[in-house]
């Protein structure tokens, strides 16, 4: 454990249990991916995912503190207009992935939770796997084969290393090199249309159809889950607006963008394009409690870390005081 997390563990012991008067912010926008008691090979090396168990942990604590809002609550809350009986929550999944459907939106349904979904166009239907996905599939196949093509080597660039130097060297292959995930693939007889086919992780369209119908928000992650700070000016809103053309077409929620991965590193130049769009509401990032620069960009919290919500809401509120003694607590954007 790094000095700044033992530092930031350290520091959460000193935080109440009011959440109402500790948390920092107004609103807590919990983010996840997937909720599964299943060994999911396509996210285990890639997501600290929750169980059920413990995601329904996690609603509980949120539910005692908090007042969970629907998107147009959450809307009316930013401009005045929605006066709630505690701070909010707005709940957030990410990716359009399958578990949503079969897992997650009973248990929401059941505690009358809503929850607005981020998807990327480009992976509904199960026509492709996004290739942090893929990273993740190559790595579950390597764990359990001995004898590695000499090829795989080449191909990473790197002498005969152990499985742990491969592995790492998989998991950072970027969004601009993902080719080299389907060559490797290709060597380890990885069919990823396959896998596409029989574990069906995303959300067909029909699928997101009905949980719009049932309350549920779908919204805009970008078309095929970039990296943004990777990207130019001109590819970013591209990618931006492909995805929203999709969401307005069918009829989903088109007033918001969440970036994939992280909008760490994204500047001014980006808001100041894609909000020429009147019609966007606001974007979201997923940097913990922070405030942003831009004012309608707001910052989630990641819950998949292998800790219960009270602890992460902790660590995040401790972390946002440290940072606040050093003027640390806002993303600026240049």
């Amino acid at each position: 454990m790094s000095f700044k997390q033992n530092l930031i563990t350290f520091s959460s012991r000193f935080q109440g249990d009011d959440f109402g008067k500790s948390f920092p912010l107004n609103h807590f926008i919990p983010v996840y991916h997937t909720v599964s008691d299943e060994h999911l090979p396509h996210l285990k090396h890639i997501i600290h995912y929750n169980n059920i168990k413990d995601f329904e942990k996690d609603l509980d604590f949120t539910l005692k503190h908090f007042q969970f809002v629907n998107w147009d609550e959450f809307k009316d809350f930013q401009t005045g207009n929605f006066k709630p009986k505690k701070k909010i929550a707005l709940l957030t999944f990410d990716d359009g992935l399958r578990e949503f459907y079969d897992v997650v939106a009973p248990i929401l349904e059941r505690k009358g939770i809503y929850a607005i979904n981020f998807i990327n166009p480009k992976f509904i239907d199960n026509k492709e796997l996004m290739f942090r996905c893929k990273a993740s599939l190559v790595v579950d196949v390597l764990n359990n084969i001995r004898n590695l093509n000499p090829e795989i080597y080449k191909i990473l660039e790197t002498g005969l290393s152990s499985k742990e130097v491969l592995k790492q060297k998989i998991n950072e292959i970027s969004y601009k090199n993902r080719k080299i995930l389907d060559q490797i693939a290709e060597l380890l007889e990885i069919d990823f249309q396959e896998f596409l086919q029989h574990q069906k992780p995303y959300m067909a369209l029909e699928q997101l159809k009905k949980i719009s119908q049932k309350g549920f928000g779908i919204s805009n992650h970008g078309f095929d889950h970039p990296l943004y700070k990777d990207l130019t000016l001109h590819q970013q809103v591209e990618n931006t607006d492909q995805a929203r053309h999709y969401i307005k077409q069918n009829n989903f929620i088109h007033e918001s963008f969440a970036f994939p991965f992280t909008d760490f590193g994204v500047k001014q130049e980006f808001f100041d394009e894609v909000f020429k769009n009147q019609n966007l509401f606001c974007s979201f990032g997923c940097a913990g409690i922070k405030f942003d620069s831009f004012s309608k960009n707001f910052q989630r919290i990641p819950m998949e870390n292998g800790k219960v919500a009270e602890q992460t809401l902790k660590e995040e509120t401790a972390y946002f005081n440290l940072k606040k003694l050093f003027n640390k607590n806002t993303i600026r954007r240049i």
